[in-house]
């Protein structure tokens, strides 16, 4: 197993809401994906609307990912930036974020900013990967 989750009974149960309190990954390459926002390969369309750039955030982790070789059960743990965070927010997100997961339950650390790097950006996500097959 590259990575343990653990969910202690001494902390809040989180696998119930799709992530895990720690990770234990074991030695080996370690890649660290930049935060993703809503910028599109091929095109300078920036959606105006969160579910819109969290769709686009998740193709773009995807693609991370593919590029990687590695699968949603390599992530050890997700950051996602979200201006003026509040709950609906986080209800808007969360099935698309756990879309990009397949099951799998990394950490997962919701932020609330004031801004990102661009005025039309609304989301922001970042994660940490255990490459497959690395010693």
């Amino acid at each position: 197993m590259l990575i343990e989750r653990l969910n202690p009974p001494t902390m809040p149960n989180s696998e119930a809401i799709g992530y895990s309190q720690i990770s234990i990954v074991n030695p080996g390459r370690m890649a660290y994906i930049s935060g993703q926002v809503a910028t599109q390969r091929n095109s300078d369309e920036i959606p105006c609307d969160l579910a819109s750039q969290m769709e686009v955030v998740s193709e773009n982790i995807k693609a991370a990912l593919t590029a990687l070789g590695a699968s949603p059960k390599e992530i050890v743990q997700a950051r996602i930036y979200v201006v003026d965070l509040m709950p609906e927010k986080m209800e808007v997100l969360m099935p698309v974020l756990l879309s990009i997961f397949e099951g799998e339950k990394p950490c997962i650390t919701g932020v609330g900013v004031q801004a990102l790097a661009s005025p039309e950006f609304l989301v922001e996500m970042e994660m940490v990967v255990r490459l497959p097959n690395a010693s």
